[in-house]
């Protein structure tokens, strides 16, 4: 077995870029997928983190998140500012993998493949038409369960144990950051499923809560205008404290060689 996963990740290294020294996959949305699901059929565990500008401040800024995106098997590109900079610092990335298409693609896979999701996170009557929505989509598509995500820090444990205990093969986890990568990072070993994921505000659109920008919007990379439109207070600190400092960063890693703290 530890040669065999020891042959994995040298495979799998051959696709990481390390973008401001922070390790990235450089993989299509559908390589990301078949990534995903051969690991999940050889039994390697895999967590999958989204990177995008305000996860590099995170980074920059607290240790633990740090060690929570370098520990993780899968590591995507979703912002679309670390997609364009990856071309200026020399590390080009071949596509953005946005959260709710990898996890669309995934439910798709587990209504063929007869593997069970869970969801966690957002309000309740998002939850439910978040659920719904997939169930119609893909009819069989079966949950091992689902829970909203306000909870308290006594709660963390027993949600962790009853995610592990559903049978579940993936998990999408919809709560805000950094309160999500801290609660997988406190407790993944207790949830021990195949597969868990971070997806954002992504129940929020499918639940048709917020809409989705047009295709030609997400295909130039404005795709955060159109969100920013619809969720100004949500999005203020992202767009007008998020970016400007990633880009100054950026820029300076450019020049300097800055990277995020090891």
């Amino acid at each position: 077995m530890e040669d065999y996963l020891g042959m994995e990740e040298r495979d799998m290294k051959s696709n990481r870029i390390h973008f401001m020294g922070v390790p990235i996959d450089a993989l299509t949305c559908d390589q990301t997928v078949a990534l995903i699901l051969e690991r999940i059929e050889k039994g390697l565990p895999t967590q999958h983190m989204a990177i995008n500008p305000g996860k590099i401040i995170r980074m920059m800024e607290d240790p633990e998140i740090r060690d929570i995106v370098r520990n993780c098997e899968v590591i995507s590109t979703d912002g679309v500012g670390v997609y364009w900079f990856s071309k200026v610092l020399g590390e080009p990335i071949p596509e953005r993998v946005t959260g709710i298409d990898l996890m669309d693609s995934l439910l798709g896979a587990c209504a063929n493949k007869g593997l069970k999701p869970y969801f966690l996170g957002a309000k309740q009557d998002v939850l439910e038409r978040a659920v719904a929505f997939y169930q119609k989509k893909y009819p069989k598509l079966c949950f091992a369960g689902y829970r909203n995500g306000y909870f308290s820090a006594d709660e963390e444990q027993q949600i962790a144990e009853d995610i592990g205990n559903s049978g579940a093969s993936m998990l999408f986890v919809a709560i805000s950051s950094p309160k999500k990568e801290q609660f997988l990072g406190r407790w993944r070993h207790v949830i021990d499923i195949p597969y868990v994921m971070g997806v954002g505000g992504s129940f929020d659109v499918v639940s048709g809560k917020v809409k989705r920008a047009p295709a030609w919007m997400q295909k130039i990379g404005l795709e955060w205008s159109y969100r920013w439109m619809q969720e100004p207070k949500r999005m203020a600190r992202r767009n007008l404290v998020d970016t400007p400092k990633f880009v100054a960063l950026a820029l300076v890693s450019k020049v300097t060689g800055l990277e995020v703290p090891q």
